[in-house]
């Protein structure tokens, strides 16, 4: 109450004081009336105030004055420019919660609430703005404008958790921008700054980034300045003397790499400072909150965000919760060329092959597609990542057995490239094909062996060894199909193996080696030959 109490007694001033206007050609004092005087103040009145004898007469470039408390007053709501996460609202202390959207005006009386992980980013009328962050409370106590004089009044309480503002410079004597914490008042008149309301192990404090901040309560005054903050302990203390913001952290750029998302990103320790503070914002609008995450750590991983050129910000944050100067980077995220349809291999699947091969679907526009294969899911450091102009690429170098990720992006002809597919889990085994041999058929003196068929395009080398060793290959083929035949066969015992060779000319490893135990020539009659005594040894 003290706060508020100042405030109004502080109102008055400002209330006796006018605001100026120029005349424009073709200005009339009646005119000028109706556009800025509250209805029941004459144009009369503004005559005498000005002291002018020829009312049809205002020469262009002369100063009119306006007293403050004759111009209209109008409500003039806060417009919701984004929401993060889970935001409500309600209108008074006892009113009921709703969901906040964007778009939406909010009036005079209305409280906010911002989850866990939210926030919620406010336009005032004079295009101030207001990013409200997580598990934070705000009231919106006075929403105003002095008619068409750009003047604006924005009385604000932050009561829990913590804001960033924007302010556009003040356009006349009664623009005000306030904002009330628990234990102290932050008003200005244009300027960048962050107020929080303490607890949560933090203090109530008064950051500035841009110009001058007025901070103070019932017990006294503190101007801060640019890189400059106040701490504000208790209501019946004056602000503690200005201190300098910690030092923006100096982020570790040759292992940043933000052209690719998820990204890894790194910085220095920076001296006092416990923990830090890493945000992604809209370059374009950098109240607009896309990602937040405090850290202990000197590192952090940025998740995939929406489309657009993005602005990353990194500060250290003190003991007591006071958050230092912002480092900035902006980078560009890109939607175009969309990313193709993954299509082989699919999610999960077993390949028996150290060097798989990738298949996606072609993209219009696309000039070539970008592969990567990864041991995590968000790709922080990939293992593999090729180019290639076609729709299929295999792998240029040898994956050892185990779990893998792979993803696919599009590149247009000006070398831009799209944002990537979703990962796709990839198992690769080093367990060999087994060709799954059926019984061999002999007919017509003629044996016939067939294994299982490969994936369409697939052709076959087989081999016969006497030994098994495959040193001297009684019979080193290839077939277009899993079969071989074979006249006046040998008999005995045969090892066998098959090689499956894709329709690229990669050759996977030999399946092991079966036996097949072959009767005596004089067996192979001219009937025919599916009930002959043939083994199959596995």
């Amino acid at each position: 109450m003290p706060i508020l109490l100042a405030l109004l007694l502080s109102a008055f001033p400002l209330l006796a004081q006018d605001w100026n206007y120029r005349v424009r050609p073709g200005d009339t004092l009646w005119d000028l009336g109706a556009l800025y005087l509250k209805p029941g103040v004459p144009w009369q009145q503004l005559q005498a105030h000005n002291r002018i004898a020829d009312p049809y007469r205002l020469p262009p470039g002369t100063a009119l004055h306006f007293p403050i408390a004759w111009l209209q007053v109008q409500p003039a709501p806060a417009r919701v420019l984004a929401v993060r996460g889970p935001v409500q609202a309600r209108q008074g202390p006892n009113g009921a919660l709703r969901a906040v959207v964007e778009g939406e005006l909010l009036g005079i009386g209305m409280q906010l609430l911002t989850g866990a992980d939210a926030s919620v980013t406010l336009a005032f009328a004079d295009d101030s703005r207001l990013q409200l962050r997580e598990r934070s409370q705000l009231h919106l106590d006075q929403l105003s404008r002095y008619g068409r004089t750009g003047m604006v009044d924005t009385r604000l309480r932050l009561e829990q958790g913590r804001s960033s503002h924007q302010v556009t410079p003040a356009k006349g004597p009664a623009s005000r921008y306030i904002i009330d914490a628990p234990t102290a008042t932050s008003s200005v008149r244009g300027t960048r700054f962050r107020v929080s309301a303490g607890g949560y192990g933090r203090v109530a404090a008064t950051e500035v980034l841009e110009g001058r901040v007025q901070v103070g309560n019932a017990r006294g005054q503190r101007q801060v300045g640019r890189g400059q903050a106040t701490r504000n302990r208790a209501l019946a203390a004056r602000p503690e003397a200005p201190e300098a913001l910690l030092p923006a952290p100096a982020l570790a750029l040759e292992t940043l790499r933000l052209d690719t998302l998820p990204a890894q990103v790194a910085w220095k320790p920076v001296a006092q400072a416990t923990q830090y503070r890493v945000e992604v914002v809209r370059a374009d609008q950098p109240e607009i909150l896309l990602f937040a995450r405090d850290t202990a750590d000197a590192q952090l991983t940025v998740p995939d965000l929406p489309p657009g050129l993005l602005r990353l910000l990194v500060r250290a944050v003190s003991a007591d919760g006071v958050e230092g100067l912002d480092t900035e980077v902006d980078f560009q995220v890109h939607d175009q060329p969309s990313a193709p349809l993954t299509v082989r291999p699919v999610n999960a699947e077993t390949v028996a092959s150290p060097r798989p091969r990738f298949q996606w679907s072609r993209v219009d526009g696309a000039a070539s597609s970008v592969l990567q294969v990864a041991t995590d899911p968000q790709f922080l450091q990939p293992l593999l990542e090729q180019e290639g102009r076609t729709t299929q690429l295999r792998a240029n170098t040898d994956l050892a057995p185990g779990a893998y990720f792979w993803r696919v992006a599009s590149r247009d002809a000006s070398g831009q490239r799209g944002r990537f597919s979703q990962p796709v889990a990839l198992q690769v085994s080093d367990a060999p094909v087994d060709p799954a041999l059926q019984p061999p058929q002999a007919a017509k003196g003629q044996l016939t062996l067939r294994w299982q068929a490969g994936t369409p395009g697939q052709r076959y080398r087989v081999q016969l060894d006497r030994r098994g060793d495959f040193a001297s290959p009684l019979l080193d083929a290839e077939r277009d199909q899993p079969e071989v035949s074979l006249k006046r066969p040998w008999h005995g015992t045969l090892h066998v193996r098959v090689q499956y060779i894709d329709d690229d000319g990669y050759a996977g490893p030999f399946s092991p080696a079966q036996q097949v135990t072959l009767p005596c020539r004089t067996c192979y009659g001219a009937a025919g030959g599916g009930a002959l005594l043939l083994l199959l040894l596995l």
